[in-house]
C-alpha cells in the first residue's frame, strides 16, 4: 500500500443527507432490497497479532458484516475485539487471511482509494490544540482532494453535513483544545463522517465519556443506520449499549469468536457467565435485551482458595491465630 493510510465514499452519508442530489427512500423501487447499495465488508480466516507477541491475538476467525447495518464487537478486556477491528481497518498487518470490501482485497487498493471507502475512528486521536473545529472536520476531506487543492463546494457541503449530524455546529469556530472530552469525541466523529465512506469503523467511541455524550454518540450511529447506506462496525465496552443499538453482535473470548447473531440471540445469561464471567438477569424489552448484573463469577481455584482461607476454616492445632496490631 502506498502514501498515507485511511478509508472514504461517495454514496453513503452524502447521498442520504442531501436529498436534492439523491433518490429518497420513498422513490426507491419497492421490490428492491433495503440497503441494496450498501457495501459488503468481510474478513476471512484472519490471523492477527503484534510483533512483540509470539502467538496471534486473533487466530483464524472470519467475520461477515451485514451491509447497511450496525455490527458491534463485544467481549471482556483482552478478548481481541479492538485487535480484530484494527486488522479489518488495515491498521494492523495480517499474519494470514483477507479483508474484502465489495469483493476486493483492501490491500489491492491504493491509500486514497481505500480512504474513500473505509473510515476509521481509533481510540488514539491527536490534533493541534489551536485548530478550529471546522478546520479539523475539513481534514476528513483529504481522500477527495490533492494535497494543495482548496476546498470545493462539495467539500464544504460534506463538512457542513458532518458537523450538523454530529451536533457540533455551535462549536464550529471553537479551538479543539478548549473543548471537553465528550465534545472532542463528537468533533472527531464529524471528521470521519466528512470522509463520506461506505464503511465506518469505530473503536470504543463511548469509552471515558459521560452518559450524555455516550448517548449522543450512539444517537449518531443510530441515525447512520436508519438514514443512510453506511455499514457501521464498532467495538463497544458496554454490552448494554451494544444490545440496544446494534443489529448484529459478535462476542469474542480469548481471541476467538464465541457467539454471533442478533442481540436477542447473543445476549444470554449463559454467555454473560461464560464470556464476561458475571451472573446476570437478562430480560427481553422493545429496545433489546436488558441486562441486570448480579455478581462476578469466580473460578473453582479462586473459590477453593477462598474456602481454605476464609474465616470459618478451622486452624490446625497449635496454630497462632492472633492478629498483629
Amino acid at each position: 500500500m502506498t502514501d498515507e493510510k485511511t478509508p472514504e465514499t461517495d454514496g453513503g452519508l452524502g447521498a442520504v443527507l442531501e436529498p436534492d442530489s439523491a433518490m429518497t427512500n420513498d422513490e426507491h423501487d419497492p421490490d428492491a432490497e433495503s440497503n441494496s447499495t450498501a457495501s459488503e465488508f468481510a474478513g476471512e480466516d484472519l490471523v492477527i497479532g503484534y510483533p512483540s507477541s509470539d502467538e496471534p491475538v486473533i487466530g483464524g476467525e472470519s467475520v461477515r458484516v451485514t451491509p447497511g447495518e450496525v455490527t458491534a464487537l463485544v467481549g471482556p478486556n483482552g478478548s481481541g475485539k479492538s485487535t480484530l477491528l484494527k486488522g479489518l481497518a488495515d491498521q494492523l498487518p495480517l499474519d494470514d487471511g483477507t479483508v474484502l470490501l465489495d469483493g476486493r482485497d483492501i490491500h489491492s487498493l491504493k491509500t486514497k482509494e481505500l480512504a474513500r471507502k473505509l473510515g476509521l475512528l481509533s481510540q488514539e486521536n491527536v490534533s493541534p490544540e489551536s485548530i478550529t473545529v471546522e478546520d479539523l472536520v475539513g481534514h476528513g476531506r483529504y481522500p477527495h482532494r490533492g494535497f494543495f487543492d482548496p476546498l470545493t463546494d462539495e467539500d464544504r457541503r460534506a463538512i457542513d453535513r458532518a458537523i450538523s449530524l454530529a451536533g457540533v455546529d455551535h462549536l464550529r469556530e471553537r479551538d479543539v483544545g478548549s473543548l471537553s472530552g465528550g465534545q472532542k469525541q463528537l468533533v472527531w466523529i464529524a471528521m470521519v463522517l466528512a470522509q463520506e465512506t461506505d464503511v465506518l469503523l469505530l473503536d470504543e467511541p463511548t469509552t471515558f465519556l459521560d452518559l450524555h455524550h455516550q448517548l449522543k454518540v450512539m444517537e449518531i450511529v443510530e441515525t447512520l443506520r436508519d438514514q443512510s447506506d453506511i455499514t457501521v462496525v464498532l467495538v463497544l465496552h458496554d454490552i448494554d449499549q451494544a444490545a440496544r443499538y446494534a443489529d448484529y453482535m459478535v462476542a469474542l473470548k480469548d481471541g476467538s469468536i464465541y457467539a454471533r447473531g442478533s442481540p436477542a440471540e447473543v445476549v444470554t445469561e449463559e454467555l454473560l457467565a461464560d464470556v464476561f464471567e458475571i451472573d446476570a438477569d437478562v430480560q427481553p424489552t422493545e429496545r433489546g435485551p436488558q441486562i441486570t448484573p448480579i455478581r462476578p463469577r469466580h473460578d473453582d481455584a479462586e473459590n477453593h482458595d477462598s474456602a481454605e482461607t476464609g474465616p470459618d476454616t478451622e486452624a490446625p492445632p497449635g496454630t497462632d491465630t492472633t492478629t498483629n496490631r
